[in-house]
């Protein structure tokens, strides 16, 4: 007071408060055994599963993300003094800034869904591998996952050999064929021999031919395997993979649910229950999707193996 100088006082935005909710929404799990800090074992299965958890993040490579009302020239800031206002004015946002601001709002929403459904699954994948969570299992469909998988890995070695074989044998072809082509030139130069070279020549030829008829039937059956392994088994693995990370949502936000509905019944709590309902709902339409594409793409792969 007296010298003219007004005091201000920054009030936090609402784009503030959700980036530290969104940004406490991707904390990271401690998961002690005995209720002391400690950490994790180094386990490689464990780290693909949370790369499987990760890879559904959101792109945001267009633009960056601005948090509205914060950062500008006297936005946000309340005077708490009785004297002058601000000597400098403020200029009405224009079109271009409400429609930036728009984006940025709608890709922050984004972030901050991603964050909160990364956090929920990654609980729910720590829980079941240390065996304080329950999981949601198919017994015959996840027997059949497993014998594709196995499958695949026995084909991709049928193939690797039957390449190596149409190497070998391509070799073997220009070998003969350089081979008859020089008994017939010392059957021309060789009058004493002349029928012997001659016989060789031809059976070289011989050779080659059937030779050649063999190499189209393994290089047949090495495209044949090859569009079994590379395309059809590993389509039908894309599923699978989409199925189980369908599966891991489901059961986290089953989870959650089951949280919420132990809990105490009040106005708010009831509201968050009903919010939670209808997304665990959405989650559980999308796990039995998956799991009928991946019970008929299995189906199909079966007849299509038997085929090749």
């Amino acid at each position: 007071e007296g010298t003219g100088v007004e005091t201000l006082t920054p009030v936090p935005s609402l784009a503030m408060t959700d980036g530290i909710l969104g940004k406490a929404a991707t904390m990271e799990i401690p998961i002690h055994g005995n209720g002391e800090a400690g950490q994790l074992p180094e386990d490689d299965g464990l780290e693909q599963d949370l790369q499987q958890v990760m890879v559904s993040g959101p792109n945001l490579n267009e633009t960056s993300i601005v948090s509205g009302g914060y950062g500008g020239s006297g936005d946000g800031l309340i005077p708490t003094g009785s004297g002058r206002h601000p000597s400098h004015s403020t200029t009405p946002a224009g079109p271009g800034d409400e429609v930036a601001r728009g984006i940025a709002g709608e890709k922050f929403d984004i972030v901050k869904k991603w964050g909160i459904n990364t956090y929920k699954c990654t609980k729910q994948l720590l829980s079941e591998r240390f065996g304080r969570g329950s999981r949601t299992v198919d017994l015959e469909l996840e027997l059949q996952i497993e014998l594709l998988r196995e499958t695949k890995r026995k084909y991709e070695s049928v193939l690797q050999l039957g390449r190596a074989l149409t190497a070998h044998l391509y070799s073997l072809l220009q070998t003969q064929h350089a081979l008859g082509d020089a008994f017939a030139d010392l059957s021309q130069k060789s009058p004493e021999l002349q029928e012997e070279f001659g016989y060789n020549a031809e059976t070289q030829k011989l050779l080659c031919k059937n030779g050649e008829t063999l190499l189209g039937a393994v290089n047949f059956f090495v495209s044949s395997i090859n569009t079994l392994v590379t395309k059809t088994m590993e389509d039908t693995l894309m599923t699978v993979k989409q199925y189980e990370a369908a599966r891991l949502e489901y059961d986290a936000y089953r989870t959650d649910l089951e949280e919420l509905s132990l809990g105490p019944r009040d106005a708010g709590t009831r509201g968050r229950l009903e919010s939670a309902q209808a997304t665990f709902q959405a989650h559980r339409d999308k796990y039995e999707k998956l799991r009928g594409d991946v019970a008929i793409k299995l189906k199909f792969l079966e007849e299509n193996k038997i085929k090749v």
